[in-house]
């Protein structure tokens, strides 16, 4: 096993050689020169910054005496969200775990929206969509599909913080290179190591955080994405006929969410730019937000909770795109019985070949 250490030229990514006349280290792609230290200093300049995330919180509009007269705000005596809807909503059941929800009092208070998606997709292509995410499941029980209550799908707007922000970030990697071969006694692995440096920026636009604390995250990123380009101003008139769920998470409190999407979608664009190796993977990094700017808008969910086995099943339909995504139970005994004769043909597979080889 070779342990070889090569630095990369921090401007264009070629792979750096030492030049004894100079004494230094040489690109010859972009022949940049560098002192040894300079390079061995760039993790340690590294470790050292921290991130450096700056906002700027939404100017927020009020809601007019008209926008709200006909809204009231719906409480889930169970698992304690809060929705809100028109006034020809009548009872309804929450949208999250399917208790029945009673109306607190007229809405008031909440920072107004900036923009709003419409929504595109009927409650049909909602029951659709279920539909076809249980299709082709060999695993699924079927019991599950001839219980599921698909009346009970529900348009939601679901609150979104966005996030504005251009960035300049630094991040240093780890790369490998595996080489095998053999002779007629050994079999050999060569593994090379890398120190890889990228720097650069990048413009993020309109990074959605859910403002719900009710929502899964992981479940409204799987959702995404929303084509922001359909967003319109806001008005009341697009929540005719659907809920809202009223935010419980302003936008304070996601700016940690955000901020560690940004970093990590940093990460992941600046590694596309690696190539050529096996592995790689970021040792330390730094990025820094500059005209950081949030918005709050609405955005079209189809909900549906189902319950099984004592089970609660949370999907969710993108009401503009129309995708769908939740997850579905197991039938434990179908996929062991299944497991068990992969095993039994596996064995026999492994029995034949010793036979006809050994």
């Amino acid at each position: 096993m070779a342990d070889v250490q090569e630095y990369k030229c921090p401007n264009c990514g070629g792979a750096l050689n030492f030049d004894s006349h100079i004494q230094k280290m040489k690109c010859p792609f972009c022949e940049s020169e560098f002192a040894m230290e300079e390079l061995e200093s760039l993790d340690d300049d590294l470790d050292k910054k921290q991130d450096e995330f700056n906002w700027q919180s939404p100017g927020g509009g009020t809601w007019s005496e008209d926008e709200t007269s006909g809204m009231s705000v719906y409480v889930c005596q169970s698992c304690g969200g809060e929705i809100v809807g028109d006034a020809t909503m009548g009872a309804t059941s929450c949208p999250y775990c399917d208790n029945p929800v009673v109306i607190k009092g007229s809405f008031a208070g909440d920072l107004k929206p900036d923009f709003i998606i419409p929504f595109k997709h009927d409650k049909a292509a909602a029951k659709q969509g279920l539909n076809n995410h249980l299709l082709k499941k060999f695993f699924l029980p079927k019991v599950f599909k001839d219980q599921n209550h698909i009346d009970e799908v529900k348009g939601v707007y679901v609150p979104f913080w966005l996030f504005d922000a251009d960035i300049d970030g630094e991040v240093s990697y780890e790369a490998t290179t595996v080489r095998h071969w053999s002779d007629s006694n050994y079999d050999y692995t060569e593994t090379s190591y890398y120190d890889v440096y990228r720097a650069g920026s990048i413009a993020f636009d309109k990074i959605p955080i859910d403002g719900s604390s009710q929502m899964p995250d992981d479940l409204m990123e799987s959702v995404e994405p929303f084509d922001f380009g359909e967003a319109t101003g806001f008005q009341t008139a697009y929540m005719a006929g659907y809920l809202a769920d009223r935010y419980d998470v302003d936008d304070k409190e996601s700016v940690k969410r955000a901020n560690e999407r940004i970093r990590q979608s940093t990460i992941d664009s600046f590694a596309q730019t690696v190539t050529g190796y096996s592995t790689v993977t970021p040792k330390s990094s730094n990025v820094r937000t500059t005209n950081g700017k949030t918005s709050y808008a609405m955005y079209p969910v189809w909900i549906l909770n189902t319950t099984y086995n004592n089970e609660k099943f949370l999907f969710a339909m993108n009401g503009q795109t129309g995708k769908f995504v939740g997850n579905l139970p197991l039938d434990k005994g179908k996929f062991a019985a299944t497991l068990g004769i992969l095993t039994a043909g596996l064995t026999v597979v492994i029995t034949l070949l010793q036979y006809l080889f050994y």
